[in-house]
């Protein structure tokens, strides 16, 4: 299995624990894909994807075809810095 699995996995069972009334859930919507691109395979395809990031302040552009968060490497944990 790969990674993208796993997260997407996690993703449906976070938001079944939602739709059950539970606060506490995993916070699978702050994982993207490389080059910060949503991932179209999370429950509620992009659009839900980037509602959950705007709901946390995070601006989000389209480049091409891809939905980018805006300055995603400056937003990385630890500032981005290796």
């Amino acid at each position: 299995m790969t990674t993208g699995t796993f997260a997407g996995i996690a993703a449906r069972a976070a938001e079944e624990a939602a739709a059950e009334g539970k606060r506490d859930i995993t916070p699978y919507w702050r994982t993207l894909k490389e080059g910060g691109v949503l991932n179209e395979k999370y429950p509620g395809g992009v659009e839900a994807h980037a509602a959950r990031l705007r709901e946390e302040g995070h601006e989000i552009e389209v480049k091409g075809k891809k939905m980018v968060v805006r300055d995603w490497e400056g937003k990385i944990q630890g500032g981005g810095e290796g």
